[in-house]
């Protein structure tokens, strides 16, 4: 078989999405709801995941405790809802496998806050609280009220914004995903997941658009990025996106740095980010780059099957041709393909490492398969 047939081609789908990482790994959250020290039965918590939406609830037991286990590992808000009002909220609950530490709450303390602070606004006092008040008292009260309607209403259009953005988004839609997700940013630039989802739309428009066009498009995605990290500067997924971004506007040198760094501070992942970055050098005609990351990827993760595979079909590209038609493989291409079979004999790829090893040493694999021998 000739060198030119069995050159690798990697598909677009080849750079795998962050989100598609899926993981059965969860977590419990647990506390308890109590009034002059004693459990208060069916009040009902309600949990809401912050990094990706997601909404819980469950209510407290005979003793006040509530406990809810199966939840994906991530960040919280959990809060108290009496009359369908939450009274109380701990924010910022990060998850990770096992149970979390008990959240408490403890009615009399709310109570107690809610006439110290005559509402602000923030938890609406009862009525004869309000009736209480001197006229001095009720103005502050009124006006922290205002401001906090207006907040609301804020708060709605950006939800409704922001939806519509990652509604047009899943659809594919990314015009009408850029329009949403540009006016949720400028609603409120505080929000990282806004910025990260408006520079995920505008990396994925660059690739339609040709010259100056697509240059100002990633250099917007890049910013965008930027703008998520300075918020969230412990996200590693973003370092990645914005490695690959810079990379695909020109600026190999910043791209790997960053795809470096999320490997460092997500060693989980870290073969993932690697591989990311092979392909789009793969894709970008650079095969010395990608041979180098897809290594890096197995270094990072040993039994990646799918890096061993494209670090085989990128290094065929480096293969050398003898006078009379015979192939030298560089080293460790055989190795390669010969390691993916070991990881996965009947993977997708399998059919296609067997005829490169076959293709590139005559010899036929013959020990990774996985099946029982038949007895004679």
């Amino acid at each position: 078989m000739k060198l030119n047939q069995i050159r690798y081609a990697i598909l677009p789908a080849l750079l795998l999405s962050l989100g598609a990482v899926a993981t059965a790994q969860t977590g419990s959250i647990q506390g308890v709801v109590t009034e002059n020290g004693v459990g208060v039965k069916d009040m009902l918590i309600k949990i809401e995941r912050t990094d990706v939406k997601g909404n819980y609830q469950v209510k407290t037991k005979k003793k006040g405790d509530f406990f809810h286990a199966g939840l994906p590992l991530g960040t919280y808000n959990v809060g108290l809802e009496i009359d369908g009002q939450i009274v109380d909220r701990v924010n910022g609950v990060k998850l990770g496998m096992g149970t979390s530490d008990p959240i408490k709450f403890d009615l009399t303390e709310i109570k107690n806050r809610q006439q110290a602070a005559q509402s602000g606004g923030a938890v609406e006092p009862p009525k004869e609280v309000i009736a209480s008040m001197s006229p001095e008292e009720k103005k502050k009260y009124e006006e922290a009220l205002k401001k906090r309607q207006e907040q609301l209403s804020k708060n709605k259009e950006l939800n409704d914004t922001f939806n519509l953005g990652m509604m047009a988004k899943k659809e594919g839609n990314l015009d009408v995903a850029l329009e949403n997700l540009k006016k949720a940013s400028e609603i409120d630039g505080n929000q990282d997941v806004i910025f990260a989802n408006l520079a995920d739309v505008q990396s994925a428009l660059a690739e339609k658009k040709t010259g100056d066009e697509r240059k100002q498009m990633l250099t917007e995605a890049v910013a965008s990025y930027q703008k998520a990290i300075e918020l969230k500067p412990d996200a590693a997924a973003y370092y990645n996106n914005l490695g690959l971004a810079q990379i695909k506007s020109g600026d190999a040198e910043g791209g790997q740095a960053n795809l470096a760094k999320a490997a460092q501070m997500d060693p989980a992942n870290g073969g993932r980010y690697y591989f990311n970055l092979g392909a789009v050098m793969v894709n970008s005609g650079n095969t010395d780059g990608a041979v180098d990351a897809f290594k890096k990827a197995t270094e990072v993760d040993p039994n990646y099957a799918e890096a061993y595979y494209q670090l085989g079909t990128a290094m065929v590209g480096k293969a050398e041709t003898k006078e009379d038609g015979s192939i030298i493989p560089a080293p460790g291409t055989v190795e390669a393909f010969q390691k993916y079979l070991e990881l996965k004999p009947e993977g997708a790829n399998a059919p296609s490492a067997q005829m490169m090893i076959t293709s590139l040493t005559g010899a036929v694999e013959t020990e990774f398969s996985n099946k029982p021998k038949k007895k004679k």
